[in-house]
């Protein structure tokens, strides 16, 4: 499915008119729908700072009774207040498509909340001023300020319901093309039943050899009289479907609609094909169409880094005693090695050794086509079964996620066999490889975990590695993470 306004438009172009003919084109509305959600994001984010300085005054008065706040804690509200406007921005709070998914919005909230205050302690400690600040100022602060900003959020949804019923907040579209190019854009937010846009015509400079009305929009004139419609009614975005093919009459179009104040957008000619949106970068001053990028770059790359060295590094801690139960009931259980090393393919498509607790009969020769462990698998010893149902076989991986070779998130590695033949079956199967393979993974937690005997078990794996992959942050993973012990437990399918 097309994304509602990525990579539908590949060129965004703002045509500001003259002073003179602003003062002409005054609008029905004083604000048009883009602007109203600009306005409300803004609002947002002085409110969200403003009751985070409120809920701290009120903490304090509950804590000492007395409104008059000591310069130090004046200090740490203005960092708090600095903070929360970028760590908020971080989670993506100010995205006017999610506000209305609220408990994405209370968890990333809660998530943001909590790591400025963090940061705080952390400052605190640092400079060497925690003692000066009391707990239950710090705990109220904590607990009244998230309860501020929910009611925020929550005050904003019911006026922004208000204004989704009186369509104020309805995007108005006007669509220059009524060939087929126009119509699959239009049948395109037809199958998307979207509430975000509404048609207000259809133009094209062709009419007297169009029909009335297409895809259930009525072709209502020519560009002169699209233009003559700006001037009169509030349009927030023009939509050009046109074959590129016609450069210089894009052009003259184009030329054309600059004397309006409307954003116009280039329909691509591939509509209908689905290319990911990742925004517009130049080249030499040419704007460029992002479709692919490295899923992890710049402090994303960073973070997980940190997160993948400092886990793995205190799992292995905690679990040395666990770990050496159970390399010493391997080696008891049968002779051989209680470590077993596989190739397998990670970032990159490059080789790498994974480790795992030895779960099979020890031979002597690796078999070449690595068939998978089936139930009842008579090369699986009676540890091994154990091992294998509960994952416990996997732990000696961490010293792969601490050597850098894997993650604690990601896709899961498959033996070189098994990849070289999923490989040629499954479309998109080898861009599993664009970040380091992990323990455990968004597939595992959603019940695909263990044996995939068929091409749609393996093809619906990598649907969940290249969503994890398009949509990771650090509360994906935290989430992934916490989802793990559950699908262990309750899924049967490992042998």
């Amino acid at each position: 499915m097309i994304p509602e306004t990525g990579w539908l438009m590949l060129a965004q172009l703002q045509m500001p008119a003259g002073l003179g003919q602003q003062t002409e084109m005054k609008r029905k509305n004083n604000v048009v729908a883009a602007d109203l959600q600009t306005l409300v994001l803004g609002a947002l984010r002085v409110a969200d700072v403003g009751v985070i300085a409120l809920a701290a005054w009120v903490a304090y008065w509950a804590r000492h009774d007395s409104w008059a706040i000591p310069d130090l804690y004046l200090i740490a509200i203005l960092a708090a207040m600095g903070l929360a406007a970028n760590y908020f921005q971080i989670a993506r709070l100010y995205v006017f498509e999610n506000l209305s998914r609220l408990a994405s919005q209370f968890g990333k909230l809660a998530a943001a909340w909590t790591g400025v205050m963090a940061s705080l302690i952390a400052l605190a400690y640092f400079t060497q001023t925690s003692v000066a600040f009391s707990r239950a100022f710090a705990l109220g602060w904590l607990a009244l300020g998230f309860g501020a900003l929910i009611l925020v959020r929550l005050t904003m949804l019911v006026q922004i319901d208000r204004w989704r019923q009186q369509g104020r907040l309805a995007m108005n579209v006007a669509v220059i093309g009524a060939g087929e190019m126009g119509r699959a854009f239009l049948r395109h937010l037809a199958d998307v039943r979207t509430q975000e846009y509404r048609i207000v015509g259809v133009y094209d400079d062709r009419r007297e050899r169009l029909p009335e009305a297409i895809e259930g929009q009525p072709v209502a004139g020519t560009v002169d009289d699209l233009i003559a419609y700006c001037k009169r009614n509030p349009v927030d975005e023009i939509v050009i479907a046109l074959p590129w093919q016609a450069s210089a009459d894009l052009q003259e179009l184009i030329k054309k609609l600059k004397v309006v104040p409307v954003d116009v957008k280039l329909c691509p000619d591939y509509i209908g094909t689905y290319l990911p949106a990742r925004g517009f970068h130049a080249i030499a001053g040419i704007p460029m169409l992002s479709v692919l990028e490295r899923p992890l770059s710049g402090w994303s790359l960073v973070l997980k880094a940190l997160e993948d060295r400092i886990l793995a590094a205190i799992l292995l801690v905690v679990l040395s005693p666990l770990l050496l139960a159970v390399a010493l009931a391997v080696k008891l259980d049968s002779p051989g090695p209680a470590l077993f090393r596989q190739r397998r393919y990670g970032f990159a498509n490059n080789e790498i050794v994974v480790y795992k607790f030895r779960t099979m009969y020890h031979q002597r020769a690796e078999e070449p086509s690595v068939p998978q462990a089936t139930k009842d698998d008579p090369r699986v010893t009676r540890v091994g079964r154990f091992l294998r149902r509960s994952s416990l076989d996997e732990f000696p991986q961490l010293l792969n996620v601490l050597f850098g070779d894997m993650s604690l998130v990601g896709p899961r590695p498959h033996a070189v066999a098994h990849n070289e033949q999923y490989a040629k079956i499954i479309d998109d199967y080898l861009a599993r490889h664009r970040v380091k393979p992990g323990m455990t993974g968004w597939a595992q937690v959603n019940g695909l975990r263990g044996e995939t005997d068929t091409p749609e078990k393996m093809r619906r794996r990598v649907q969940f590695d290249l969503y994890y992959i398009d949509n990771w942050s650090l509360l994906f993973d935290l989430k992934i993470l916490a989802l793990t012990p559950i699908a262990i437990l309750g899924k049967e399918n490992a042998y």
